[in-house]
């Protein structure tokens, strides 16, 4: 049942296993779909998805597969005029509400018999196709898992949910915001020393995972607070083809001064490349600039180095002397000499690329990108390329 759409899930990137796929279809078996689109739509995605960055993946999925989906929407003029214009519903027992044992091929099969059969307007009934009633076939009203014909129903449908996309932030290929980066700079605290001292720091993980395995009975685990030891370095591109890309790295900017976990913390801006000279504004002016070499005799080994740029450029502009044409600055060295000596004097380094890695092979740039990628590590400047560089920054080495 359904085993295409399995094999769509994992061709699309969900990790879906063949005991999960089973566990979906005992689901079914026990009806806990309702018998409805909507229900198999929210039990495979509550069955089927790991992790709520996975939940818009899931619902284009689920758009792209059932999208085809036969709908009772070949009506009759007649129908479909009073079918728009519903009565309030009327009351009813509730014993009359019940699903009555019927699935939905046999209430399909049912409502085909009253179309052929039915020829005028109906309300507030138990059998005919209309509104406001109890009948298993109209809109506005009561019969639970019954066919909606016409008319908006009380509750969306799987499709509608799925196609509102509320999920779309949640993923963790999607570009980022100002609190997206703060929570991902947040974790390299966790690499931070432990300082000598009394425990009593409360180690929350520990405590939940204590407490669980103590049978729900609360256990307390308190450790020594940690010591701030994180040195970070960021240096920005600015200007030229990194212009559409400001608002994104404003915003990292601004997480990244938020955030109070780095031990020290320093920011310079360049065009198309570091060279002689960096700035310490995003204008990047003669009157604003500080010599790289001085940085890289203040800032010492210990520092972690992000580099923020689409690393896109004309060759000669990485290559040769003199430097980035868009700048009136002669420079004594090419970029990729002073690539190599950030990559010498910090082993921690890695440069983020707002661009689609797709613009990596091929278009302008490419050219100054492989060769830049391939002296410094480059990861894509979304949620998942930002942690999986973050990674890389305290990975031991």
């Amino acid at each position: 049942m359904f085993t295409d759409f399995f094999y769509l899930l994992r061709l699309r990137g969900l990790r879906v296993s063949m005991q999960e796929w089973n566990t979906l279809l005992q689901g079914l078996e026990m009806g806990l779909h309702r018998s409805s689109l909507t229900g198999f739509y929210q039990l495979a995605r509550a069955v089927l998805v790991h992790t709520e960055a996975d939940f818009d993946k899931f619902d284009q999925v689920f758009l792209e597969y059932f999208r085809d989906v036969t709908t009772f929407d070949e009506l009759p003029a007649e129908l479909e005029d009073w079918l728009s214009t519903p009565i309030d519903p009327v009351e009813y027992d509730p014993a009359l509400l019940t699903n009555q044992g019927l699935d939905i091929d046999e209430i399909r099969r049912m409502f085909e018999e009253r179309m052929k059969e039915q020829h005028e307007r109906h309300d507030g009934g138990t059998h005919w196709v209309g509104t406001g009633g109890a009948s298993p076939f109209g809109n506005s009203g009561y019969y639970p898992g019954g066919i909606r014909v016409g008319g908006t129903g009380r509750n969306r449908s799987a499709l509608q949910v799925a196609g509102e996309r509320h999920f779309r932030d949640f993923r963790d290929d999607t570009v980022l915001d100002v609190r997206q980066f703060q929570m991902a700079f947040r974790r390299l605290r966790q690499f931070s020393a432990r300082e000598d001292g009394p425990k009593d720091e409360l180690q929350l993980e520990d405590t939940i995972k204590e407490t669980g395995d103590n049978a729900g009975r609360l256990k307390l685990v308190f450790g020594r607070p940690r010591r701030n030891t994180v040195k970070l370095l960021m240096l920005f591109d600015s200007g030229g083809s990194m212009w559409e890309f400001t608002k994104l790295c404003a915003s990292l900017f601004q997480a990244v001064s938020r955030e109070s976990k780095f031990k020290d913390l320093q920011t310079y801006y360049f065009h198309n490349c570091f060279y002689d000279d960096l700035y310490t504004k995003p204008s990047c002016l003669h009157a604003d600039s500080v010599s790289t070499e001085w940085v890289l005799s203040q800032l010492g080994q210990d520092y972690k180095v992000i580099v923020v740029g689409d690393a896109s450029m004309a060759p000669y502009e990485l290559l040769r002397p003199g430097g980035c044409s868009d700048y009136y600055t002669y420079n004594k060295e090419p970029g990729i000499d002073w690539i190599e000596k950030f990559t010498h004097r910090y082993d921690r380094m890695i440069w983020l690329n707002p661009l689609p890695r797709d613009n990596w092979d091929y278009g302008y740039g490419s050219e100054t990108i492989r060769i830049i990628k391939a002296r410094v590590p480059m990861y894509r400047l979304t949620l998942e390329g930002l942690q999986e560089g973050l990674k890389a920054l305290i990975a031991a080495r």
